[in-house]
């Protein structure tokens, strides 16, 4: 079995990789949590093909698993035996696949027979696991070659094979190859909507691909000079995103369908954006504006499941307003923002959630240290 290993000098955490992260979290809850339906365009998603702000989240999330999951791997050499690194990437991915089928059914979905199999955390539960076994057992070349395949072959499964009583090339919500499959092996009442589910089975295969761009991407930290390492990620990033615009054109640029286009274009910007948060942070030492960002990315799962929690309650909590009920988010929305227009009320509602969600966390492991030491101190 084969780990890359982290030269000596390299054997420290990324801040650059937390504050990403970090970003990318933050982005996440003020694109997840709008405080009404009227949110500034580069906020919603694409209703169908293109590509957003919003629609850079969830790919720019599995860039980085990719990404830290080789420095991890590449930290742990040495320490721990094959086995141990299997137990650990199976624990992880199986925790990761359970935390999402919580927030599925959390608060009032746990009918059985309606059960939402698949989600965020599920798809990057096996985008994940994947990654972390091609890297614990292949190398970067062939992580490289077996990513290009994948690409390919999804690429021309959903543009020529044929979909019963579709044809073939159908790429509309209904009709698309990756739809079909989903609704073939996963009971409708288990879809996100009745005909399609955005993290569905056949899609989660160039997900992927997204993933091992960010293991590539880690390969080339720990694998070039310093001197070329900047280099060599921008110019990828041009050429990722320049072959994933032109493959557009022939397979559009969709996030629901997680086209190879989308996978290009999207790691191409994962990595612009990555390898110059790289150079300000790590290179130039341009550290003071971080902390706030590195706690978020250093706690992006806790923030992840507090954030989508929170939302849901808001949905359930009611007030009267003027003779209106209006659930706990839309009161909020109205109270404390209503003066202003309804694009930015919605947006300056989702800020200050998820600046009271990195609050609340900060609040409660500030309060458990306390406590643990209070609980240690007699012993």
């Amino acid at each position: 079995m084969t780990v890359s290993t982290l030269p000596a000098e390299n054997r420290v955490r990324l801040l650059s990789l937390d504050v990403f992260r970090g970003i990318t979290v933050a982005l996440m809850i003020i694109v997840n949590c709008p405080g009404n339906a009227e949110s500034y365009a580069f906020l919603n998603h694409s209703p169908w093909n293109g590509c957003s702000l919003a629609d850079l989240v969830f790919p720019f999330f599995l860039f980085m698993v990719g990404v830290s999951t080789v420095f991890a791997l590449s930290a742990s050499k040495g320490r721990l035996t094959s086995a141990q690194l299997l137990y650990r990437v199976f624990k992880r991915s199986i925790i990761l696949f359970l935390c999402g089928l919580f927030l599925n059914v959390f608060p009032n979905h746990f009918a059985w027979e309606t059960l939402r199999i698949s989600g965020v955390l599920q798809r990057i539960a096996v985008c994940y696991l994947v990654a972390a076994l091609l890297e614990i057992s292949t190398s970067v070349r062939l992580q490289i070659f077996i990513g290009s395949v994948i690409l390919i072959a999804y690429w021309l499964f959903m543009c020529y094979f044929p979909v019963p009583g579709f044809g073939a090339g159908n790429l509309s919500p209904q009709a698309n190859l990756a739809a079909y499959v989903d609704r073939l092996l996963i009971p409708a009442a288990h879809l996100y909507q009745p005909l399609y589910d955005p993290e569905g089975v056949l899609s989660t295969l160039p997900a992927i691909g997204t993933t091992l761009l960010g293991c590539i991407t880690a390969h080339i930290l720990l694998a070039a000079k310093e001197e070329s390492r900047l280099k060599s990620l921008f110019f990828l990033a041009l050429i990722l995103s320049l072959i994933g615009w032109g493959w557009g054109f022939i397979f559009p640029i969709n996030k629901s369908l997680w086209s190879s286009s989308f996978v290009l274009w999207t790691g191409g910007l994962a990595i612009f954006a990555f390898s110059l948060c790289y150079w300000l942070i790590d290179i130039l030492k341009k550290q003071n504006w971080c902390r706030a960002f590195k706690f978020f990315g250093a706690n992006a799962l806790a923030l992840y499941m507090f954030h989508i929690i929170g939302l849901k309650l808001q949905v359930l909590i009611h007030f009267e307003r003027e003779g209106q009920s209006l659930n706990a988010k839309n009161y909020l929305t109205q109270s404390m923002f209503g003066s202003f227009s309804p694009p930015l009320g919605s947006l300056l509602y989702a800020v200050s959630y998820m600046l009271f969600c990195g609050l609340c966390l900060a609040v409660y492991q500030e309060t458990r240290g306390k406590i643990h030491q209070k609980i240690s101190l007699p012993a």
